[in-house]
């Protein structure tokens, strides 16, 4: 909030005052500074584009003792910065950011300035407890472990496996992740799942359906390159605050106009050349309004339209019909400021596009990042430096989380759950497949049909209540959710929070398993069968982590476990020890104490297996190797210009393809054929087959630079090789792993050196053809097919255009479509919603909800969004004294207009109220930053629940020192066509004084 902060400590109601019981003085700005480790300046050098801190005063307090510095990663948002931690005496005394890192470049924003309070953070779980007749006990682990195992073990023989749900996070390193991943499937579920479900699932289902892969395609860093910059539907400035340098580099150098497009005017459309202003929830008509003026001008890149993509003719049909005055009849944006923009946009190439979950959030949010994408397409902005969608992740590694299969619809890599990826998995893992097979039930379907949960899509975590609540007869899985296990899950960021209390309270088990209690803690009432088990932070451990940008980084472990914590792979041993299958899960992976898994040989595992995002080049070695040489990486290419790494790309942003031997360098800008598939370059990704309705899928005479291939191509198989007669390229080694994936040889070759009569070159007889014809680049284990293809300069998944149109989605054609809860009732006819449907296991209203009209109870637009001094659910930085300091109200955003006739002042306390009934009661704060007829709430705070104070229901010690009510209480029913992303941008709440 942009007021005065007081200079005592934080109010709370009862116990111990705030931030007393880190020191008994008042907390003030230069408190703040020397507590938490930043360098004179004051807070100035902690804003968006980025500061500097030195050690903090704690080193001091350390009589003597050498002082070793250990480079992590912030544990915050997905920009990747490097932190400098100081250890002295095995305590962490001090903190620099990485100046070498070309991400953060010697910055920090306010949460990575405090990350060390993480680590030492008075309030954190400090030991195991159970809920007793509704009082906290401490417990040992041994005790914990039994307990809870014991009662998963009971529900999962009387309802089945799917009646646990296995809740992971976007917190996990990349090793704990695809762990996670792995336990559930020994254990027999799909029901596993993390935040990126609830952040940017619409982005991967879009994105991945346009060009191949559903992720950020460029880099921070190439911002520095564009000509223009389109940010809609994000707050970078304070949701990704070091990013905003390099966007702010861009603008500088190169006078790039920035286009910022959103509801509410931030911090970051504080910087911007032209800030549009739209109605929530309107985002396609605002990008088709865009296209308008480019079609109408022919300001289109043709060229590239004719070689490189399919489908942009039906999309001119459909943009068409969103003439200048129907754009603002829906988005409230006048057409000439559109075409003001639009020529912008064609006057200024390569530009960049950017989006987050101003973006995603949405009942047809996936409609929206394919609208994204196709206005790039349609200026020929993509795989070019400068160009791209540059998708800002939330988390520290909800990128890395959601490429290691943390996820109900696919295994680690994006295999999916077809017996094919089922298969793929079991030869990585060693493990007999029809004894995966056991681990799954099979129930009948409404359709009388067996149906095998093996290869059943779980329920998403933003669905995991009504896994609980709904009638068993309307669920696709034997039995209702009986049993949560919150890994690293704050639920206050989820939606329907009154019915997720409800659900809470009629689980038979609810397990915890956070450094933090979080909401998860307090937010029923349950008296019993309730446990919370304290992990670890990241940097009580080590492990990979990967940026946004699809680079991986390599942390260092900083510190000891603290007080009695465990990291979250000792946790998951622990268990699986428990239900008998460790064993079997860790044949691969040594161990470096009795329940402790080597982290470097689980990198190693999944780098035998993630061939298809090409998560394979970048071992152990590698990572370490270029985190010790950051200062050796451009900062703007992000390749190594010289030293022990000439010539990779930072961090190898995946697809880093073959086995490490190979060195690929990764791959920076996606879909660039300007330099060669060995040096970084790709086409896009022949994913969806050679031809649609006749048409050709494939690119028209466009390709990577070296590729032999000199037009578009399928993806490589075996069979491809020997049509080419490049499979005389494969090593007998490659050759005899290829013939045992496909089954003709029973046994797995296990050194370079096995040849078998069968490994010869061609020409080969018809059976064995047939048979090993059909490997391809994904499921060769030897990465020998990936090699050969690169070795002729092509990429292993084809060459192929970009789709404009995807015709197993919902709507093939991205399509406007009124939010569930619109106070435009004029529009519903026009653009309504889906009808009900089933799906995810779980039945969804879209039709039934819109159909009623909210709006003259509920008149106003409720939209949420981030904060710069918090992140997610809140537990972790509400419980750091410097950050809680900065911000210690919830507050809601009232436009003076509407506060005026509410009869609403700055500063009083006023009840927010959902239509679903929940209600929320916090501080006004009456700004022109939102539109009239528009609420914001940030989604941070918890600890409140419609007017009461939870305070005392948190075990002693832990509870976080701000709370608040959440915005999620107030939120309401929406969720997206494709991938049950909750809708929380555009939905609508009534304001009355307190």
């Amino acid at each position: 909030m942009l007021r005065k902060k007081t200079n005592g400590v934080a109010r709370r109601s009862q116990r111990t005052s705030l931030l007393a019981e880190v020191g008994r003085t008042s907390v003030d700005r230069r408190a703040f500074l020397r507590g938490s480790g930043l360098a004179i300046g004051g807070l100035a050098a902690i804003a968006a584009t980025g500061g500097t801190v030195s050690r903090a005063d704690a080193a001091t307090a350390v009589a003597s003792g050498a002082i070793e510095t250990r480079k992590t990663v912030c544990t915050h948002c997905s920009v990747g910065c490097t932190v400098i931690a100081e250890v002295q005496g095995g305590v962490w005394v001090g903190q620099e950011p990485g100046w070498d890192s070309p991400f953060n470049l010697g910055a920090h924003c306010a949460k990575g300035a405090s990350v060390r309070e993480h680590a030492h953070g008075e309030r954190r779980l400090k030991y195991p407890m159970k809920k007793v007749g509704g009082e906290w006990q401490r417990i040992s682990w041994e005790q914990a472990i039994n307990e809870v195992s014991d009662q998963l073990l009971s529900i999962r023989e009387s309802s089945g496996p799917d009646s646990v749900y296995w809740l992971g996070s976007a917190k996990h390193s990349n090793e704990q992740a695809y762990l996670f991943r792995k336990f559930a499937a020994y254990w027999g579920t799909n029901n596993v799942d993390h935040q990126a479900r609830i952040c940017h699932s619409t982005t991967v289902a879009g994105v991945a359906n346009t060009w191949g892969y559903g992720a950020m395609t460029n880099s921070y860093n190439d911002i520095h390159n564009s000509k223009a910059i389109f940010i809609i539907g994000g707050n970078p400035a304070e949701a990704h605050p070091v990013s905003l340098q390099h966007v702010l580099k861009a603008k500088e150098q190169n006078n790039a106009p920035l286009i910022v497009c959103d509801p509410r005017f931030t911090r970051t459309a504080a910087h911007a050349d032209e800030f549009v202003r739209f109605r929530p929830g309107s985002d396609v008509a605002l990008v088709w309004g865009l296209l308008w003026h480019i079609f109408e001008n022919g300001w289109e890149d043709q060229e590239f339209i004719r070689t490189r993509v399919w489908g942009m003719d039906q999309i001119r049909t459909e943009v068409a019909r969103w003439t200048p005055e129907e754009v603002e009849r829906v988005t409230g944006v006048p057409g000439t400021q559109l075409e003001r923009v639009a020529r912008t946009l064609a006057n200024n190439r390569p530009g960049t596009v950017i989006w987050c979950m101003g973006g995603t959030q949405h009942s047809n949010g996936n409609n929206n990042t394919r609208a994204y994408c196709i206005l790039q397409l349609a200026l020929g902005n993509m795989g070019v430096a400068g160009g791209g969608t540059n998708i800002f992740r939330g988390h520290d590694n909800v990128q890395g989380a959601t490429d290691l299969g943390v996820l109900a619809d696919t295994l680690p890599g994006y295999y999916g759950l077809t017996a094919g990826a089922w298969a793929h998995w079991a030869r990585v893992w060693g493990e007999d497949l029809d004894y995966l097979k056991s681990r799954f039930v099979t129930m009948k379907g409404k359709d009388g049909k067996d149906k095998e949960m093996m290869g059943l899509t779980g329920i998403p975590v933003s669905r995991w209540i009504d896994g609980v609540l709904e009638a068993k007869d309307n669920l696709e899985q034997p039995d209702n959710t009986r049993a949560m296990v919150f890994w690293g899950h704050a639920p206050n960021s989820q939606t329907r929070l009154k019915e997720m209390k409800t659900a809470m309270e009629k689980l038979d088990l609810l397990v915890v398993v956070d450094p933090f209690p979080t909401v998860s803690a307090i937010l029923h009432d349950r008296t019993d069968n309730t446990y919370l088990l304290p992990a670890t932070t990241q940097f009580e451990t080590r492990g990979s982590v990967t940026a946004s940008n699809r680079s991986l980084q390599w942390r260092d472990q900083v510190v000891d476990p603290l007080f009695e914590s465990l990291p979250d792979h000792v946790i998951m041993t622990k268990f699986a020890r428990k239900f008998g299958f460790a064993d079997q899960m860790l044949r691969n992976i040594s161990m470096d104490s009795e329940d402790e898994p080597n982290i470097e040989d689980l990198t190693r595992e999944f780098n035998r297996g993630m061939w298809t995002v090409g998560y394979t080049g970048q071992s152990p070695e590698r990572l370490k190797k270029h985190m010790a040489n950051q200062h050796t990486f451009d900062r703007t290419t992000l390749r190594a210009n010289g030293g022990p790494c000439d010539g990779d790309f930072y961090g190898m942003p995946w697809p880093c393809w073959g086995t490490p031997e190979m060195n690929h360098p990764g791959s920076a800008n996606l879909y660039d054929q300007s330099i060669p598939v060995a040096q970084g370059g790709l086409p896009f990704r022949a994913r969806y087959g050679v031809e649609y309705n006749g048409d050709n899928l494939l690119a028209e005479g466009t390709y990577t630079v070296g590729s032999e291939i000199q037009d578009g191509y399928p993806e490589f198989t075996m069979q491809m090789l020997i049509d080419l007669g490049w499979d005389s390229d494969l090593t007998p080694y490659e050759r005899g792993m290829i013939e045992w994936v496909s089954g003709y040889l029973e046994a797995r070759p296990e050194t370079e050196t096995v040849v078998g009569e069968q490994s010869q070159t061609g020409p080969y007889p018809s059976e064995w053809v047939e048979k090993v014809g059909g490997v391809n680049w994904k499921t060769d284990l030897s990465g020998g097919i990936q090699r050969v293809a690169i070795l002729h300069g092509c990429a292993p998944y084809g060459n192929a255009k970009a789709r404009c149109v995807v015709w197993t989605f919902p709507d093939p054609i991205p399509v406007h479509r009124e939010p569930l809860y619109t106070n435009r009732r004029d529009l519903v006819a026009d653009y309504p919603t889906y009808e009900d449907k089933s799906f995810w296991r779980v039945p969804t209203l879209y039709a039934s909800i819109q159909k009623n009209d909210f709006s003259r109870d509920y008149p106003i637009i409720l939209t949420s969004g981030r904060l710069v001094e918090y992140e997610g659910g809140g537990d972790e930085t509400r419980s750091n004294p410097w950050l809680a300091e900065l911000q210690q109200n919830m507050f809601v955003e009232i436009n003076p207009r509407d506060a005026n006739n509410l009869g609403v002042r700055d500063g009083a306390q006023v009840w927010v109220e959902g239509p679903e009934g929940g209600k929320v009661k916090v501080m006004a704060q009456v700004t022109p930053r939102v539109g009239e007829g528009v609420a914001f709430m940030p989604f941070h705070f918890g600890g409140h629940f419609e007017g009461v104070d939870q305070r005392s229901k948190y075990p002693d010690g832990a509870d976080p020192y701000v709370l608040g009510e959440s915005t999620n209480t107030a939120q309401t029913y929406g969720y997206d066509s494709v991938t049950q992303m909750q809708e929380t941008k555009a939905t609508l709440c009534k304001i009355m004084p307190a």
